[in-house]
């Protein structure tokens, strides 16, 4: 679904999504989380892509949901509409086949760092904010944030976001583990982009499959990763080779156990 406020471009091997509604502070609302998730499916489908930039124009990254967007939902409406297709989304963009790095070129809060966590990597300029302010507003991170976040960061940094209301710097958030890097203030796409070009270099298949495997063990899969895994490890069989042949020939098929 094509949306004025995000942008994809292609240069190369990486692949480039702008989030692009600063008068908003880039918060997100629902035409926006359906053209993020066409997005990723269409990412997905460059086969030559092998990295992803994520950012925002303007000076945030992303202030999250956009207030006027979900404020005058019914309850089952902001359930199901908003919270669990948000949910869905950003479960998107996080499993999506090649590394994704976050350049948090200006504030990162509530949603917006949901969104940024749901990245491989993030890279903070020096004069940004995160935090997850929601329970402020008598509302609670509703994108993954005491989920994602606490499998990724750990309980108790989640807990000063959510239960105190604490906002950390780029220092702060480098220290505790929340961003990978710290860059001077209108650097992070420039640096985000060359360590997507550096991703870029390695072996696909394998930064693939090895991104899998550490989702897996980071209790972020919900098993699609391992049966993944197994169908492609399967589809390279002589066997399969064999099962397909026998059902295209009408005939029993005769496995030999070749892998």
């Amino acid at each position: 679904m094509a949306d004025a406020h995000m942008r994809l471009a292609a240069e190369g091997a990486v692949a480039s999504v702008t989030i692009a509604r600063p008068e908003k502070l880039n918060a997100f609302d629902i035409d926006m989380l359906k053209a993020l998730a066409a997005i990723c499916d269409e990412v997905e489908a460059m086969t030559h892509v092998r990295a992803v930039v994520l950012t925002g124009e303007g000076r945030a990254f992303s202030a999250g949901g956009d207030i006027k967007a979900w404020g005058a939902m019914q309850a089952n409406e902001f359930g199901h509409a908003w919270v669990r297709f948000g949910h869905r989304v950003f479960e998107r963009l996080a499993t999506l086949r090649m590394p994704v790095i976050a350049a948090l070129n200006g504030h990162a809060l509530g949603g917006g760092l949901e969104l940024a966590a749901a990245a491989d990597f993030r890279i903070a300029e020096q004069h940004i904010r995160i935090g997850l302010p929601e329970t402020g507003l008598g509302m609670i991170p509703g994108w993954s944030g005491t989920q994602r976040l606490v499998r990724r960061f750990g309980g108790q940094i989640v807990r000063r976001m959510v239960l105190g209301g604490e906002t950390f710097s780029a220092e702060e958030a480098l220290k505790y583990g929340l961003v990978d890097a710290v860059v001077d203030s209108g650097a992070a796409v420039i640096e985000a982009k060359a360590y997507a070009a550096r991703v870029a270099t390695r072996g696909p298949a394998a930064v693939e499959i090895s991104k899998l495997m550490i989702a897996v063990a980071n209790g972020e899969d919900n098993g699609s990763a391992v049966e993944a895994l197994g169908s492609i490890l399967a589809a390279k069989t002589g066997d399969l080779k064999e099962g397909v042949a026998a059902f295209s020939q009408k005939r029993a098929a005769i496995f030999k156990g070749e892998w």
